[in-house]
């Protein structure tokens, strides 16, 4: 090799390793003192402190910004497929604990084509994984009486890898009690009823219903954390249809989550991982082309907050909400054509834990700012249908109940929102009055 070729050469190795610390590929940094687990979507001198500083990396504010005729670049963690954790019951039987948990939808082209089911004697794991297929249900059979175990369902993609797991749910079997002997009194009492206890995340704060067969029968306020615990007793065996949603601190409800869970009579079915969507409003109705509009809601505290704009193509950004799980984002809505547009936003924890997505919100992007209305808190009393609304149709269902034996469920539902007193009479109708929207 002659000298000037091997000159050359050596150059071409001293400038690639110079420049090697300009090329930044998708990795995990980290230290002793920080840990950087996605690439910031800002230019570089953003994200910094005194430990620190992230000088800048390959991504665009939102997907699809970076595009033209000629070229397009799908860069940063924005463009990374991501997929809703499912949420997991688990009802103990004799010798076998049945397992059901809500379908995994994805986004950005991720499918679900199996489910592993992971056991445990120890909370944490290890967990010894089992494939059960397509299915949102299984059993597991062959256990042991009066052990603990502990169960996890990873959803997998179509080329087997794991793509979300969900949080752990546990379960003690026990041998089924024996019936009451026929005939003579005493002797204890034989179980009849089970009860489900309920664990997730909402808002910190936040107000958390919880609906059976489309009717309330718990509300409890989430921590200060925005961890909740709820339990139902006294249910039957059988299957029911529970449904969960919360209330953010300026009375703005989140999409309803809603799943089945089957319950065995004398059991207590543990359902976890309940993980409520954010919710979202608009500054505006209508936004100039060009000018900003700030979508904003509330979730869990310090939570990855993923907002979708759809236009012709979907629009992908990202926020983090506050310690108090408040998020703002200002959208430029110059990438978006004149008409109708639709957004709407879900959160993830660690990129481990995902909701399911908010309610959508619409708007327009014209020729002028349109202010939003803030959203009017629902009336504390007197809403019976929960509408949010006081008006002919909760007069109607008070009607109904006048001077008549209220039922259990009438009594939580109805009399407990006006005077609760067990009867409906002039009392009630007067808080009604009080309430009144129209």
């Amino acid at each position: 090799m002659s000298n000037q070729k091997t000159k050359k050469l050596l150059l071409l190795a001293v400038l690639a390793f110079l420049l090697s610390p300009l090329f930044v590929f998708s990795q995990e940094f980290s230290s002793t003192d920080f840990k950087v687990l996605d690439p910031v979507i800002f230019p570089g001198g953003f994200s910094t402190s005194t430990d620190f500083q992230l000088h800048g990396v390959i991504t665009q504010i939102a997907t699809g910004t970076s595009t033209d005729s000629s070229f397009r670049v799908n860069s940063g963690f924005l463009f990374f497929p991501f997929i809703n954790t499912p949420v997991v019951s688990a009802t103990a039987g004799d010798a076998q604990v049945s397992l059901s948990w809500t379908v995994s939808v994805g986004a950005l082209g991720w499918t679900v084509s199996n489910y592993n089911v992971g056991r445990s004697t120890v909370s944490g794991g290890p967990y010894t994984y089992s494939s059960v297929g397509s299915t949102t249900s299984a059993t597991v059979s062959g256990l042991t009486n009066g052990t603990t175990y502990f169960f996890v369902v990873r959803p997998e993609d179509a080329f087997g890898n794991s793509i979300a797991t969900s949080t752990q749910v546990s379960a003690t079997p026990a041998a089924a009690a024996a019936p009451p002997p026929s005939g003579g009194g005493g002797g204890g009492a034989f179980p009849s009823t089970a009860t489900v206890v309920f664990a997730g995340r909402a808002y910190p704060r936040s107000t958390v219903t919880i609906l059976r067969d489309a009717q309330v029968v718990v509300t409890v306020t989430a921590g200060s954390d925005a961890n909740f615990g709820a339990q139902i007793s006294g249910l039957a065996g059988g299957q029911y249809i529970f449904s969960v949603y919360a209330e953010d601190y300026q009375g703005r409800r989140s999409s309803i989550l809603t799943f089945p869970v089957i319950i065995s009579t004398g059991s207590t079915t543990n359902v976890s991982g309940i993980f409520l969507a954010p919710t979202i409003a608009l500054d505006k109705l209508e936004v100039k082309r060009g000018d900003t509009i700030s979508i904003f809601g509330q979730s869990t505290p310090l939570s990855d907050i993923t907002i979708v704009v759809n236009s012709d193509q979907e629009f992908f950004s990202k926020t983090i909400s506050d310690p108090s799980g408040i998020y703002l984002y200002s959208f430029d809505s110059t990438v978006l054509e004149l008409g109708d547009h639709a957004a709407k936003s879900k959160a993830s924890i660690a990129n481990q834990l995902v909701s399911g997505f908010s309610n959508i919100v619409n708007f327009k992007v014209g020729t002028k700012n349109v202010v939003a209305a803030p959203v009017a808190k629902c009336p504390s009393k007197g809403d019976l249908n929960g509408d949010c609304k006081v008006n002919l149709v909760d007069f109607s269902v008070a009607a109904f109940w006048w001077k008549r034996p209220l039922t259990a469920t009438a009594q939580q539902n109805i009399d407990n929102k006006l005077f609760p007193d067990g009867k409906i009479d002039l009392r009630d109708f007067s808080i009604l009055a009080f309430y009144w929207t129209g």
